[in-house]
């Protein structure tokens, strides 16, 4: 084998040891903005103040200085090397000081809307209800434990 060959060979070796490395380069999860539930916007009501809302949902994401009176709490999680980027969205509105309404623009995925929400909340208490409500089976319809065996005392 000639040097020649040989530095080929192990230059076309290093090229593609160094193309094949190139495809694992790792690419971490990227988060930002305010995680939240959509339990947690839902408790923010009209009539609550800016420190309430504050305190519950935090410190927004985007407080326009030409619209003080809008909050934005907006955000994207993106996985790895995933082209789909998960994302959420609320909005709140305020009159001076207080909560005007809150607006729900891009949900996280799973989650349902408000009313969607609050019509399973109510469907589950009716079938709470339903099963208190309802009477107790009568005595000798109730299973009895096993009697013991004649001659088994226990002793």
């Amino acid at each position: 084998m000639t040097a020649f060959f040989r530095a080929a060979l192990v230059s076309t070796l290093l090229l593609g040891v160094a193309l094949g490395l190139g495809g694992c380069v790792y690419r971490p999860n990227i988060q930002q903005g305010n995680l939240l539930k959509v339990e947690d916007v839902e408790k923010v009501t009209v009539g609550m103040t800016r420190s309430q809302v504050r305190y519950i949902l935090g410190t927004p994401m985007l407080a326009d200085p030409f619209d003080p009176q809008r909050w934005d709490y907006i955000y994207s999680f993106q996985r790895g090397r995933e082209t789909k980027i998960d994302r959420a969205h609320f909005v709140v509105h305020f009159e001076g000081d207080k909560v005007a309404k809150v607006e729900m623009l891009d949900l996280p995925d799973g989650a349902t809307t408000p009313v969607d929400q609050k019509a399973r909340k109510k469907k589950k208490k009716e079938a709470e209800a339903a099963a208190a409500a309802a009477p107790a089976p009568p005595v000798s319809e109730q299973p009895q434990p096993p009697s013991p065996l004649p001659g088994n005392t226990g002793s």
